[in-house]
């Protein structure tokens, strides 16, 4: 585990970090009346547990995220890092299943963005994320109140390069289906069999060109042609509850 910690905000963010036995929480600083709405919600978990209490007014948490505008719900947390996760690890572990679908994300930086896809993967069943490591905001406080809590809920990769990983991926039989605005196939087209990788590129240019050669499929979301595009998060929860529909009725 890495050793610097950082701040999370928000009753969600901050309960399923409580919630999460890999999940060091150092010191909550709340008001009186979120202690109450916390024990009252979650009476047989006892979350506080050997957990360092800071009493504040709503005030005093406001500090912790002014510059980030979101708002706390009068629960603030230190915490620290999860360990990070072997994705050949998980590859091997997961060998027997059919049917995977991992999430990966190419220059995504928003820390909302990513937040708001972290929650539509947990909401629809993916089975991981990956993200490229120098993108990924992981002390963003906007981040983990995006997700309301679902980072502590799904495994999230970060490797160094995606796509040397899309490569590996793919010696490990899964097929990559990228998402472009330009792509050339519905992706509700698609039987979608197999053990899946969904590739997403950054807000502002979408995939690379070295990315878009290492995929396998290309897919377009067809949508009113009056809209130029949908912005990625919303890309993202469209495809994830369609597959989770299908994966449901199979």
């Amino acid at each position: 585990m890495e050793k610097s910690t950082f701040y999370i905000v928000g009753k969600h963010a901050v309960t399923e970090a409580l919630k999460n036995p890999n999940r060091k929480v150092l010191r909550i600083f709340l008001t009186e009346d979120s202690k109450k709405n916390l024990n009252r919600e979650n009476q047989h978990l006892n979350l506080l547990k050997n957990i360092k209490i800071y009493y504040k007014t709503k005030k005093e948490l406001d500090r912790y995220c002014s510059k980030d505008q979101i708002t706390h719900q009068g629960l603030v947390a230190e915490v620290g890092h999860l360990d990070k996760l072997s994705l050949k690890d998980f590859i091997a572990n997961n060998s027997m299943k059919k049917n995977l679908n991992l999430v990966a994300l190419e220059e995504v930086t928003d820390p909302r963005n990513i937040g708001s896809i972290i929650r539509s993967a947990v909401s629809f069943n993916m089975d991981a994320i990956i993200v490229k490591e120098r993108s990924f905001p992981k002390e963003s406080k906007l981040l983990y109140k995006s997700a309301s809590g679902c980072t502590e809920l799904i495994n999230i990769f970060e490797v160094s390069n995606i796509n040397t990983t899309l490569k590996y991926l793919k010696s490990k039989n899964f097929w990559v289906s990228g998402f472009d605005s330009k792509g050339n196939k519905d992706f509700t087209q698609h039987d979608w069999n197999g053990n899946n990788i969904l590739l997403f590129g950054s807000e502002g240019y979408g995939l690379n060109y070295q990315t878009k050669k290492n995929s396998d499929f290309l897919f377009r979301i067809n949508i009113n042609k009056r809209v130029e595009s949908l912005n990625i998060s919303n890309s993202a929860s469209v495809v994830f509850h369609y597959l989770n529909t299908k994966k449901n009725k199979s």
